[in-house]
């Protein structure tokens, strides 16, 4: 086969895959999917599930599978062919998606076939077709064809502009560097963070180091170092990236911003909401605005009181009024001070390969699931590694890709994403495949990274994730794994698994000082455990902030006065934050989950899920938090189902009753108290 892109038969070819595959792989693909599904409206005889929804899935499933490996490696290389590829296809996947949610004469045999279904019918049938006609109505099915049209245009600048948004953000990041000789300007940080700057200034041909603005750089410079200066230096660039401010003007996500919450809002109206927050909540489990609103307010108030004493403890400690720029590194001052603990001291007893070798054993112990290498498996980079996922009878049942470190051109962040979707149909079984991507410290010339406790949870976040998607028993790939999840459910897997990231009979199997192979020491773990609340209060109004500004800015948005994004911002700030930022801050031009992701009017739902996953470890708790009972009927009830049916009734079927606020007020340390 001449364009690698084109085998769905096995794993991506990614030793053989090309930009220039992209497009000619697509179009193929999509014009033959248009000539099948005029074949199959013009085919009047009697339809059913079988011989009318499977082959949509089938076609659902192929063009996934070819689209995926496009859009994951223009965000995890540093390749401008990519990038090119990527744009180049984005016009072509965003209408022919809009094509088919508009396309009446399918929607009406939907129609017949949610009228032909019986109460006997499978659960997950029935709510495929369900969905599949709330998502019609979505995307424009019953509208006129000039508005239809608007909608169409609408969607397409959206996916550029949002995708341009990105992009910007990328290189701004990038564009930045900061180059010392001085040794005293970096006293404080991490060996690790000093080692590799050192190389990366052997690397660009300088002298002395070279930090750039990738994450762990920015996280250990902006909670280690000892020099104010070089705090705010990095405070500076980090908020002002890709905007009107610290020398980004040539990336500016100003007039992106503009843009998106204008399309945004125009392709809610043009289908009946109010505004884009209506829209957003459609697909989730929050019924209207109000109820998120108050879900935020709510959590705002009980976590106040205990966030005013944190920073209290804080400035006290403090020589200066605290800036933006001093709040974490003064935490973590406090934090050794009380508990005795550093994230330097705990991060030499986290080798990325005990922390995962550990990782792979919790998921054995709870799910039965047994997880290796697999050499031998063509990868995008040196460092991305390749594992199979087997049942208890020694099934392979799926397979993930690990790519962990940060590197320039990579996407900031942790994530993962679909390679592949588990797919049952006439006969056809395809385990599921999946991408974890993460932006840790590389590997120093002895070939070892060290991970932070921080580190620790995100790699277990993240793995939860990636059991959602590669457990799911759904057959139908619009409802396996994360499809269909409401957006505000999505996080509970990967919420729920940071909890045992805090357990010591796990990290005792999941660390061993790199130079000596020791586990983590009991006595450490419980100064780290006791640490555990530590900011968590101010942490939470931090996230508090972001999903209000989110959502008000969706939700208020109205086209005379335009995004107001800062205006917004600042009232925000000045109802939840206690930590002042500087007017200078542009939080909103680097904020890509909601401007280039997948969280728009939806960032509260990390909210909502930590209220889902702190109740549901409860139930782990009570019963030990091993228990296999539990952990099967989480995994049946929770892990499995995908978007196959009512989310809450199956968190009711897991728990017994719905969850409540008081189990993540009560894991953060706050409780009850306002």
């Amino acid at each position: 086969m001449s364009n690698p892109l084109l085998d769905v038969q096995a794993l991506p070819r990614f030793a053989d895959i090309r930009p220039e595959h992209a497009l000619p792989a697509l179009t193929e693909t999509i014009a033959g999917h248009r000539r099948r599904l005029d074949r199959l409206l013009d085919d009047r005889r009697a339809r059913d599930f079988d011989s009318f929804v499977v082959p949509l899935e089938d076609m659902h499933h192929e063009l996934a599978r070819i689209w995926s490996p496009i859009g994951h490696l223009h965000s995890v290389l540093e390749d401008p062919g990519w990038r090119d590829a990527y744009n180049a296809c984005l016009p072509l996947l965003t209408e022919h998606g809009t094509e088919l949610a508009q396309n009446k004469a399918l929607q009406q045999v939907f129609e017949q076939l949610a009228g032909a279904l019986g109460p006997e019918a499978p659960e997950a049938q029935r709510t495929l077709i369900e969905k599949a006609l709330r998502d019609f109505r979505l995307g424009g099915v019953a509208l006129p064809e000039a508005e239809k049209t608007a909608f169409r245009e609408a969607m397409q600048e959206l996916a550029a502009v949002q995708a341009k948004f990105e992009q910007n953000l990328q290189d701004a990041t990038d564009s930045w560097h900061l180059q010392t000789d001085d040794p005293e300007l970096l006293r404080g940080l991490p060996e690790q963070t000093l080692e590799r700057a050192k190389a990366d200034a052997l690397l660009h041909g300088e002298s002395g180091w070279r930090l750039n603005l990738d994450y762990p750089t920015w996280q250990a410079v902006i909670t280690h170092a000892d020099d104010r200066r070089l705090r705010k230096r990095f405070y500076d660039a980090w908020s002002t990236r890709a905007s009107d401010q610290g020398g980004f003007g040539q990336w500016d996500n100003s007039g992106n911003i503009e843009r998106i919450l204008a399309l945004r809002h125009e392709i809610a109206r043009l289908v009946g909401f109010a505004n884009y927050a209506e829209y957003s909540l459609a697909t989730k489990m929050a019924a209207k605005p109000g109820d998120v609103i108050d879900f935020l307010n709510e959590l705002s108030e009980r976590t106040r009181a205990a966030a005013e004493r944190e920073l209290a403890a804080v400035q006290e400690l403090a020589p200066e009024p605290l800036e933006a720029w001093d709040l974490n590194y003064w935490l973590e001052q406090l934090k050794q001070q009380k508990f005795s603990i550093a994230d330097e001291v705990l991060r030499q007893y986290f080798p990325v390969d005990k922390v995962t070798a550990g990782l792979f054993e919790l998921a054995e112990k709870l799910y039965g699931v047994r997880l290796s290498r697999k050499e031998g498996v063509a990868t995008w980079h040196d460092t991305v590694r390749y594992f199979e996922v087997r049942n208890e009878s020694g099934e392979a049942i799926g397979g993930f890709y690990t790519d962990l470190y940060a590197r320039n051109g990579k996407r900031g962040g942790a994530w993962i994403d679909e390679c592949i979707v588990r797919k049952c149909l006439a006969g056809s079984k395809v385990p599921p495949v999946g991408y974890l991507v993460c932006n840790f410290s590389p590997p120093n010339e002895a070939g070892v990274s060290l991970l932070t406790h921080n580190d620790v949870v995100t790699l277990f976040h993240e793995f939860g994730h990636m059991l959602h998607h590669l457990l799911t028993r759904v057959d139908y790939p619009s409802l396996a794994g994360v499809n269909g999840v409401p957006w505000d459910a999505v996080e509970l897997p990967s919420q729920f698994m940071e909890n045992y990231a805090w357990s010591f009979d796990v990290l005792a199997r999941a660390s061993g000082h790199h130079a000596t192979g020791e586990p983590l020491p009991r006595e450490l773990f419980d100064r780290l455990e006791a640490s555990r609340h530590f900011g968590a209060a101010l942490a939470m109004l931090r996230q508090l902030e972001f999903a209000l500004f989110d959502f008000r800015l969706h939700a208020e948005y109205a086209p005379e006065h335009g995004a107001a994004a800062l205006r917004v911002l600042a009232e925000v700030r000045d109802d939840v934050a206690l930590v002042r930022h500087p007017e200078y801050n542009r939080l909103p031009q680097s904020f890509s989950h909601i401007f280039a992701g997948g969280y728009a009017a939806g960032y509260y739902s990390y909210k909502w899920a930590e209220v889902l996953a702190a109740d549901a470890f409860a139930a782990f708790e009570e019963a030990g938090i091993f228990d296999r009972e539990t952990a099967l009927r989480f995994r049946s009830e929770i892990l499995e189902i995908g978007g196959s049916r009512d989310f809450m009734q199956a968190y009711v079927a897991f728990r017994g009753r719905k969850p409540t606020l008081d189990a993540l007020l009560r894991q953060s340390g706050i409780g009850k108290a306002a």
